[in-house]
């Protein structure tokens, strides 16, 4: 009965944010609605204490992320770098390659360590302006920017500076480059076989007379200025996100050490707050990395910006505030369902399957659908069995390196269901909705889940790592 509530609770959170309704209302509700079936007593102590603490923390530490990412996109676009740059794109590779050109543009951004939420507020108004000059349907922009952003980068290549492949460091022993030839491998696996869907989808869409699509939602404002910026310029602020971001991670906690304190009053006695550096100093690279992106933008083209810039960001700071109330409430419900009985049923059972990858790539992709968070279910799968992980893989002669892989990538694959909030994200930044568009994020995941396998067997057949 207690797995039946979760698995309840998980189909109605997904049922709803595929209908369109808002998760920022319906999280807490599926979320408590498994509660209240548990334990009535623990409807109120869960709603505030654990949903309502999660939710809060992770707009503590996220929200200006958000922030600063949407105001990054929207310089871009009001500057009319994205223009320029989609413009020269489709003079090098032709308005039939523009999917490969924005996947290219995701890769080098997640790659060099910029967030996945932030790459989306960036790309989108290239995406849009490459998709509409080349008439490709709106509608495959959210499964391009996700075979991009939310695939290989994140997770497969050796290497990679974003979270999933930073967490089974500190189970497995290992560091980001763990298993580089099967990491590769299953990175050419997924991108090539995402850019064939995508345009197998593009060529269907062209086959049946549609285009780019009207009456859209949250389309780009046109650039009105008289002429474009260089490419080499346009594209400078991006490539320095990227650059400032790899160079702050390092500067950072070499210059304020483990942790810093300050006192918080001038006036008292209060208590000297605290901060560990190593816990926010990933985000604070992100955040300076995106201030000097927007200080790039503002000099290279102040006057087409300071145009447009009062209703400009008036809108993407709502765009800020509803992606990170959407992805905020997910991470709640996340934590609610983690809590309950039925989430342990799930786990045991999945600590059934024999062979020790399949196992652990099988529980890893399982607990990140169900808390709709890659990260949030790979650690709490690790946490709870990385000892088995481990005793089981030393006894078949499985490196940890392997293991490291196989955790990182599965993380990343049946975690973008319906309700993950990154997808939501990505929906709510690109004016579409699951009816419109999912059908393609959930196809990438299928072959971003199918890689781990693919990466196990090559594993097995090769003993390559």
């Amino acid at each position: 009965m207690a797995f039946l509530i979760v698995l309840a609770a998980l189909c109605f959170l997904m049922w709803v944010a595929y209908r369109g309704y808002s998760v920022i209302l319906f999280a807490p509700v599926a979320a408590l609605g498994a509660v209240l079936l548990t334990d009535p007593s623990l409807v109120a102590p869960m709603f505030t204490g654990l949903f309502m603490d999660k939710m809060v923390g992770f707009l503590k530490l996220y929200f200006p992320v958000f922030l600063l990412g949407a105001i990054f996109g929207k310089l871009i676009e009001l500057s009319g770098f994205s223009k320029s740059i989609v413009t020269a794109t489709i003079g090098l590779f032709g308005a039939q390659r523009a999917m490969l050109s924005i996947v290219v543009v995701c890769a080098l951004l997640t790659y060099g360590g910029v967030s996945l939420f932030v790459v989306v507020f960036a790309v989108y108004p290239f995406a849009a302006e490459l998709f509409r000059q080349s008439d490709i349907p709106k509608r495959l922009i959210p499964g391009t920017i996700a075979l991009g952003a939310f695939t290989f980068t994140m997770d497969a290549l050796p290497g990679t500076p974003q979270i999933q492949n930073i967490i089974p460091t500190t189970f497995f022993g290992t560091n980001t480059w763990a298993a580089p030839v099967l990491g590769s491998i299953g990175g050419v696996f997924i991108l090539l076989v995402g850019l064939a869907y995508l345009d197998w989808r593009r060529r269907t869409a062209r086959a049946n007379g549609e285009g780019y699509g009207t009456a859209l939602v949250n389309e780009p404002a046109p650039f009105t200025g008289q002429t474009l910026a260089h490419p080499l310029i346009a594209i400078a602020p991006l490539v320095l996100v990227g650059v400032a971001n790899k160079l702050l991670t390092t500067a950072i906690p070499r210059f304020y050490g483990e942790s810093h304190s300050f006192d918080p009053a001038v006036i008292g006695n209060a208590a000297p707050v605290v901060q560990e550096v190593g816990k926010v100093a990933a985000i604070w690279a992100v955040q300076g990395a995106l201030l000097m992106g927007i200080a790039a933008v503002l000099a290279f083209a102040w006057k087409p910006v300071i145009a447009g810039f009062a209703e400009g960001t008036k809108s993407a700071v709502g765009g800020a505030l509803l992606a990170a109330m959407n992805t905020a409430s997910e991470y709640g419900f996340g934590a609610v369902i983690a809590a309950l009985p039925g989430f342990l049923v799930v786990a045991n059972a999945l600590g059934a399957i024999p062979d020790p990858l399949v196992n652990q790539a099988v529980t890893v992709t399982a607990l990140a659908g169900i808390t709709g968070s890659a990260s949030g279910g790979m650690s709490i799968a690790l946490a709870a069995m990385a000892e088995t992980f481990i005793a089981n893989a030393n006894a078949a002669g499985i490196p940890m390196d392997v293991l490291h892989r196989v955790a990182s990538m599965a993380s990343g694959g049946m975690d973008t269901l319906p309700h993950n909030g990154a997808v939501i994200t990505l929906l709510a930044v690109t004016g579409l909705t699951h009816r419109q568009a999912y059908k393609d994020i959930f196809a990438i995941t299928v072959i971003k889940t199918i890689a781990v396998f693919v990466v196990i067997g090559v594993f097995y057949a090769t003993g390559w790592v």
